[in-house]
């Protein structure tokens, strides 16, 4: 049998959060993403080399890297007698609220396992990808690493062991990401969060977030847009975005089901029903950054079912 040399893996940009879910729900989409390159060198331990894209400075210690921190674990866990050279083409920005970092400790993962002779499942390479998006967050929370992984709706009900339960979307469903000039680091994102909410808050978005679930499986628009609310998380973040509350308002005056942030921002979301309408939304949001005087680029595509996958492998 032919050992393999090298393999390229592509992860999808997820939503994180999806608004009504902190931490624990989040999805793929089908708009753009990172692809990692793995080789085998002889040494057991983790080269960064080339870094492209969108972004061309990352960590150069592999250790402090997203991509490559699940890969160091692999060589531990396993005791390899090898280790890996990677290659990061970064297709999204760094601080978007776009799951950037879960995207590269996906793929990277994904990629490296496809040259280790064994089968490993899910819920190991989750966990390998989970350590790398502990670096870049300064938390272990998988709502981008899971959508990123498996595809689609996830719902994180454990990390450890994982246990991630897929919600079904309905088929008309398109998102729109618009992501603006503005950057937002996810750690001070996650700083402005009170320790602390009054039970009536609580009561609120837990009610959105099952109202929410229940339209996805019962494929329920109406149901889905009256839910797709953060009452818990956005009004703490939205300061951080200029021009959001205007920009979440023309989205739903133009056929939006529903509008928040991504992640941790600035990248801001909306669910639509069908392209047509996603295109109207991506236009309305765009060009109300705009009159905010911030710039802003979009895109508009349905959830991405697959999840990452090897691109090649040699």
């Amino acid at each position: 049998m032919t050992r393999r040399e090298r393999a390229t893996a592509f992860g999808p940009a997820t939503v994180g959060n999806a608004a009504v879910g902190f931490d624990i729900l989040g999805f793929a989409t089908d708009s753009v993403g990172d692809r990692v390159t793995v080789r085998r060198i002889d040494d057991p331990t983790v080269e960064i080399g080339e870094i492209s894209g969108v972004v061309d400075e990352l960590p150069r210690e592999a250790s402090k890297n997203t991509a490559t921190v699940g890969l160091l674990k692999i060589i531990e866990d396993f005791e390899l007698s090898f280790g890996f050279r990677v290659d990061i083409e970064k297709g999204i920005d760094l601080g978007s609220g776009m799951g950037g970092s879960a995207a590269s400790a996906v793929a990277a993962v994904v990629a490296a396992a496809a040259l280790i002779d064994r089968e490993f499942t899910a819920s190991e390479l989750f966990g390998y990808a989970l350590a790398g998006e502990a670096v870049a967050s300064g938390a272990a929370h998988g709502d981008n690493v899971a959508p990123c992984l498996l595809g689609g709706l996830t719902l994180i009900r454990s990390l450890v062991p994982m246990e991630v339960i897929q919600v079904p979307v309905p088929s008309s469903i398109c998102c729109v990401l618009v992501k603006p000039e503005i950057r937002v680091d996810t750690r001070e994102a996650r700083e402005l969060i009170p320790e602390a909410f009054d039970l009536p808050t609580i009561v609120g978005q837990t009610t959105n977030l099952s109202g929410f679930i229940a339209g996805c499986y019962r494929g329920d628009l109406e149901l889905i847009g009256a839910s797709l609310k953060d009452i818990l998380i956005e009004p703490h973040r939205a300061p951080l975005i200029k021009g959001f509350s205007q920009v979440r308002s023309e989205a739903l005056s133009a056929g939006a089901l529903g509008c928040s942030i991504s992640g941790s921002g600035p990248s801001v979301f909306a669910w639509c029903d069908g392209e047509e309408d996603g295109r109207k939304v991506e236009e309305a949001m765009i060009q109300a950054f705009a009159d905010e005087g911030v710039g802003a680029r979009g895109w508009t595509a349905p959830v991405n079912q697959r999840g990452a996958y090897l691109v090649d492998r040699k």
